[in-house]
């Protein structure tokens, strides 16, 4: 398994313009509430859903990754899970419609970032960065917040820096 470092370096690398990492804060968000709540039907005709085994399954994967991030990723994702949740009550019978919608809605500003950075998506050179994507974000809100400085010479060193666009 690739470390942190390995994993946010290797997504970083198509993630240098700062217009591309601005619309990731709103797209991936957007998409990852979109994916919990087109989820959310029971399994097996029980209490339990896919979009909870689908939160449970990555926070361990993060966890696993490195404890104090995998703790700010179970925030993020459980934050994500619980909006995901009112958007599937919100809209009733049109709970899947909805989701798809605001799936498309973060592909679009996903699309808009990558055009900026003149890169394809980090997942269509390896599937590992659909699950890194959240997870590069959140990292990048710690380093704006002024913590995990050598995490973030470490990627700009193996990377390069942000540009501004």
């Amino acid at each position: 398994m690739r470390t942190l470092r390995e994993q946010l370096s290797q997504y970083a690398l198509y993630h240098r313009d700062q217009r591309n990492i601005l619309t990731h804060f709103a797209g991936i968000p957007l998409i990852v509430i979109s994916v919990f709540g087109m989820l959310s039907f029971p399994l097996f005709g029980t209490a339990v859903s896919a979009a909870l085994v689908l939160l449970v399954l990555s926070c361990l994967y993060y966890l696993l990754l490195d404890l104090k991030f995998g703790l700010l990723m179970l925030l993020f994702s459980g934050g994500c899970f619980a909006l995901s949740q009112q958007l599937v009550l919100l809209l009733n019978e049109q709970w899947l419609w909805g989701s798809v919608a605001v799936f498309a809605l973060g592909w679009v500003l996903q699309f808009i970032g990558h055009y900026f950075e003149g890169k394809k998506p980090a997942f269509v050179d390896d599937l590992m960065g659909l699950l890194i994507g959240p997870l590069f974000i959140v990292a990048e809100w710690v380093f704006i917040a002024g913590f995990a400085t050598e995490l973030k010479q470490q990627i700009e060193a193996d990377a390069g820096p942000v540009r501004r666009g």
